[in-house]
């Protein structure tokens, strides 16, 4: 009778489940914290597109798993499709072609401008920039109007947290840092925190899921996961979780100010 009964529990298990139920494997950044970084338990991501991501799925029946790589391998697995998609991406001449994208964006992140608090200069923008020492991190794409402007006196780093180091010691005029990291690095560093602001910004990047062109469910998850996007934004989630992360982070107000995302942006 026991066989029975747990014969029947199983067979009204997998009645229950829907038969579109299945999961993704996708690739998240380990180190662009708030939106993806490895967690310190090293299990796998965390941030604000992870749970994008995840919830995005989720409203169309799929369930996320994650694995967590440095960015450049990210997207090198996704492109030989060893996993469906890699985040966060952004789309550029070099790549546009290179992965299926899906049409509404993971987030906009500002490009930032930072400088100096006493710096009597504000509403800094691209041409206030000519004549100045700006620091850039070495990896990263920038606007071509930026990074092909002779006029700008270019300076790379080899991290995000070198170039508010160089900052704060008045080695740069000015850095260029997505806006809410930046800020983040900022406020955790001692010597940076009080002497350091955002004095304008230069572009608002779009940030998307990389989906593999030589993986089998490339193309379908992409499309997939852009329902879900539509429907996060449909439903009020989307906004709501950009409310959380400003909370939970103590965020002011002009980190969080929205813009359309201008063409080219960024890459990481």
């Amino acid at each position: 009778m026991k066989k029975l009964d747990r014969l029947l529990l199983s067979c009204l298990f997998l009645l229950a489940v829907p038969a579109w139920a299945e999961t993704v494997l996708i690739a998240g950044e380990d180190d662009w914290a708030p939106y993806s970084a490895i967690k310190k338990d090293r299990s796998g991501p965390e941030g604000f597109a992870v749970d994008v991501v995840r919830e995005a799925f989720k409203t169309q029946g799929v369930t996320t798993q994650f694995t967590v790589l440095p960015f450049a391998r990210c997207l090198r697995d996704a492109e030989i499709g060893k996993v469906v998609g890699c985040f966060d991406a952004t789309i550029i001449k070099s790549n546009e072609n290179t992965y299926h994208w899906h049409p509404t964006p993971l987030m906009n992140v500002e490009l930032t401008i930072f400088g100096h608090k006493d710096d009597p200069k504000s509403n800094v923008t691209l041409s206030d920039l000519e004549g100045k020492v700006v620091g850039t991190t070495i990896g990263y794409t920038y606007p071509t109007s930026f990074s092909e402007n002779k006029k700008i006196k270019h300076f790379e780093a080899t991290s995000d947290a070198q170039l508010v180091k160089m900052l704060a010691n008045k080695r740069v005029d000015y850095v260029l840092l997505n806006g809410i990291p930046g800020y983040l690095l900022i406020r955790d560093d001692a010597r940076a925190r009080d002497k350091l602001v955002r004095k304008g910004m230069v572009s608002m990047d779009g940030f998307w899921v990389a989906f593999s062109k030589n993986h089998k469910d490339g193309k379908r998850m992409s499309e997939v996961f852009e329902k879900g996007m539509q429907e996060l934004h449909r439903n009020g989630k989307y906004k709501a979780m950009e409310a959380e992360l400003a909370g939970r982070l103590k965020l002011p107000a002009e980190m969080m100010v929205r813009q359309e995302p201008p063409t080219p942006p960024r890459t990481k």
